[in-house]
């Protein structure tokens, strides 16, 4: 009796999200006990201080005047010409830059992800990130034929980032691959808040330059879906002139999200960028890209690289969104500010926060913390290393008492 019609390398897939299953979890509290009652710090999105999704006025402001056909109309395959020349503006004008750009717009920062894993690993290869990353990371690796090996982000005494394992994974790679593609997220890491330092970096990029040795390439991709949550923009963006004196074997990516950054969380709309001082490995990436757009969706939502352009060739609509941006920015630092204050004060311990929608608490067994958790009506995400608490979601008055009650439930899972 056959039991399968799948073709072989897709029998046996399954999938299971933890941030979801917290978060139906969640759902089902909040119908038996009521919304007031239950603390709800799974998902990755801003909501108000009344519960409601947060929308920049800004950005209802345009979608509103919009015409239909805007929505309506078929995007071009790689992107819209003036939507691309608006994100490498809103990217590469923070880099003081030497080189040659571009863009494709993809479905979200998703999307970006897929094509860089897609086009710059070697099938059988693996991509190297941090042991603290988001979770589907390893699933578009195995969606796309690779492997996803991890260097741990943080020293011993989680207190900086591990350049040490850093160096030491990508060497390692090196050794048995001819080209490497290394994904970090930062600023506002996802999981964790944290943003590599201005000497991290440095230190990141003599690694990249040591190791790209004539016959090795390295592709790096940096996710920086929550960098308009980090910081103000003269501090968040500043990483990116560290990337000018890299060599012609080491591509630098950008995936890029107007989910976050513009709250159009269900537009699917983003972009993956590159710079190089190579004019063919850029003329490549816009072939390369292309390919892969045309094959997985086509074109990406019209509607929504209609509003980016927008507001990028308006500058008062500019100034308007990047205010948005800081009052949103500003609600979600106050609540990060009175867990991380609270931790402190009730000696629970957690990974540096810097900026950003989440703050992670290491713990032995997440699972059991998070079920102790669910006693006090309170539901954040169990990771691999420990537990996510989403301060973007999370109004400013249910976060007094988490940090204190999250440290009991570490404590009473020791015994479980």
């Amino acid at each position: 009796m056959i039991n399968t019609m799948a073709a072989s390398h897709a029998v046996n897939r399954t999938l299971y999200d933890p941030i979801f299953a917290a978060n139906s979890a969640c759902k089902a509290a909040i119908l038996e006990h009521g919304k007031d009652k239950v603390t709800n710090a799974t998902i990755g999105v801003v909501l108000n201080e009344d519960g409601k999704l947060s929308v920049m006025p800004t950005v209802e402001k345009i979608f509103r005047s919009m015409k239909m056909t805007e929505f309506t109309a078929y995007a071009a395959l790689s992107g819209n010409a003036d939507f691309i020349d608006a994100v490498k503006n809103i990217i590469f004008s923070h880099a003081n830059y030497d080189g040659y750009f571009s863009a494709v717009a993809t479905a979200g920062g998703t999307g970006a992800i897929h094509h860089a894993v897609a086009n710059y690993a070697e099938r059988g290869d693996a991509v190297l990130t941090s042991d603290w990353c988001w979770g589907n990371y390893k699933i578009i690796c195995a969606e796309t034929g690779k492997r996803i090996e991890y260097f741990k982000l943080f020293n011993d005494e989680l207190t900086a980032f591990n350049v040490k394992d850093f160096a030491d994974k990508v060497e390692n790679l090196l050794t048995t691959q001819n080209s490497l593609l290394i994904i970090l997220n930062t600023p506002a890491h996802n999981p964790t808040g944290y943003a590599l330092s201005s000497d991290e970096w440095d230190n990141v990029i003599e690694i990249l330059k040591a190791k790209a040795t004539k016959d090795k390439k390295i592709t790096l991709l940096v996710d920086i879906a929550y960098i308009d949550f980090a910081a103000e923009k003269s501090v968040a963006w500043s990483f990116f002139d560290k990337f000018g004196d890299l060599p012609a074997n080491v591509l630098t990516l950008v995936s890029f999200s107007m989910s976050k950054s513009y709250a159009l969380y269900g537009q699917r709309t983003g972009a993956l960028a590159a710079f190089s001082p190579n004019q063919h490995v850029i003329k490549e990436f816009d072939d390369t890209n292309k390919y892969s757009c045309r094959a997985i969706w086509s074109n990406i939502n019209n509607g929504a690289q209609v509003l980016c352009t927008k507001i990028f060739q308006d500058k008062n609509f500019t100034a308007e969104l990047e205010q948005d941006q800081t009052k949103l920015r500003n609600m979600v630092k106050r609540r990060a500010e009175v867990f991380v204050d609270e931790a402190k004060n009730c000696g629970l311990k957690i990974v540096p926060y810097k900026g950003g929608f989440f703050i992670a608490v290491p713990a032995e067994n997440p699972v059991a913390v998070c079920n102790e958790l669910h006693k006090d009506l309170i539901y954040a995400v169990p990771l691999q290393y420990g537990i996510r608490f989403a301060a973007c979601s999370t109004p400013l008055e249910k976060i007094p008492g988490v940090a204190t009650k999250m440290k009991r439930a570490i404590e009473v899972s020791k015994n479980v």
